[in-house]
């Protein structure tokens, strides 16, 4: 039998903590929790789970703090989580099938990231890597850490069928910026060490981008995308996408055209196909724009809900409203389903 430790690094999480144990505690075998400095209730919640609570001297290096959960495991396979997620859903079986014929490869599970913007909801998944042997795989990293093999090979994935839900990108701008600011510190002290890793010059656009701050953004991405790059690693495809919307919410349209020249290495992807939909419409390229935004809706897969539907639907509608075409207009708007911006311009349009 496959018997897994459930490692989590926690501070001051008490109002997240129970409802992230409760979601997952009977699938694993043994809960390890390492508080780093907590001044509320985490760790007497913490104890109502598992009496291996262990205290951490946060010394600002997340992967130092992964690594100290996983030596406190006395399994040897290990699931990482935090306490802002919580699953959703899962298949014990399946996964220690797929552990027992993967033992050397990390499982990676399906993320939802879910967080309104200006009253608008989305929902984002993603891939993590969160399923391993601490035989072969340890963390590495001051901030966004990594999982990496401990003889320093490259890794190999598989997916698991476990779902989780997560709310920490949930927030108004204000205190996204709390969270931004020491992830930023912890950045640019990893910049100070590895001034040539795009990884990490790309994780600090990333936090200028969830803090609104699209000029700096840009400026990151714009320097990571100089290096020779992977562009089937998840992160650069990701890196791409967020530079478009970066351009695109400084005003640099023109700029934005630009990442049209790598359109064959990304064109798998609907959200890239929309992004540069976006793109093209905004500079004013009507016709092209509508056709990549229903080239997007052909893909079947997605990481931003929408993309591949209601919401290229919806901006094809956008379009041919804006062009005064009211007919197609409604036709798109209407294979919009209950998307509440479309159904607001049916109902303008209508009267």
């Amino acid at each position: 039998m496959i018997t897994i430790s459930l490692c989590m690094i926690v501070k001051d999480e008490e109002v997240n903590l129970a409802s992230c144990l409760d979601s997952i505690a009977e699938f694993v075998h043994e809960i390890i929790i390492v508080d780093t400095g907590s001044t509320d209730r985490t760790k007497e919640i913490a104890l109502l789970y598992t009496d291996k609570v262990f205290d951490y001297q946060w010394n600002h290096n997340f992967g130092d703090a992964r690594n100290f959960s996983i030596s406190k495991a006395s399994n040897e396979y290990i699931l990482v989580l935090d306490s802002d997620e919580l699953v959703g859903s899962l298949d014990k079986c399946e996964i220690e099938q797929l552990i027992l014929q993967n033992p050397k490869q990390v499982g990676r599970l399906l993320r939802v990231n879910e967080y309104s913007r200006m009253g608008i909801s989305y929902k984002y998944s993603e891939r993590v890597n969160r399923l391993f042997s601490k035989k072969y795989f340890k963390y590495e990293g001051k901030i966004h850490e990594q999982v990496i093999s401990v003889d320093e090979t490259r890794i190999e994935m598989y997916d698991i069928p476990l779902k989780i839900s997560h709310s920490g990108y949930e927030g108004n701008l204000e205190e996204r910026k709390k969270k931004t600011k020491r992830n930023i510190s912890l950045l640019m002290c990893a910049l100070q060490e590895r001034p040539d890793d795009p990884y990490v010059i790309y994780q600090l656009g990333k936090s200028y981008y969830m803090e609104e701050d699209y000029t700096n953004a840009c400026n990151y991405f714009g320097q990571a995308l100089c290096y020779d790059l992977d562009t089937h690693l998840e992160y650069v495809q990701d890196m791409v996408e967020s530079y478009g919307y970066s351009l695109l919410n400084s005003g640099q349209y023109e700029m934005a055209l630009l990442l049209i020249s790598v359109y064959d290495g990304f064109a798998h992807s609907a959200d890239y196909i929309f992004m540069i939909a976006l793109v093209l419409m905004n500079n004013g390229k009507f016709q092209e724009a509508i056709e990549e935004f229903l080239k997007a809706t052909k893909k079947k897969e997605c990481k931003m809900e929408g993309v591949n539907g209601y919401l290229a639907y919806y901006n094809v509608g956008a379009v041919f409203d804006c062009l005064g075409d009211i007919a197609h207009a409604k036709k798109y708007y209407k294979m919009c389903g209950n998307y509440g911006l479309a159904l607001e311009r049916m109902k303008a349009i209508e009267y």
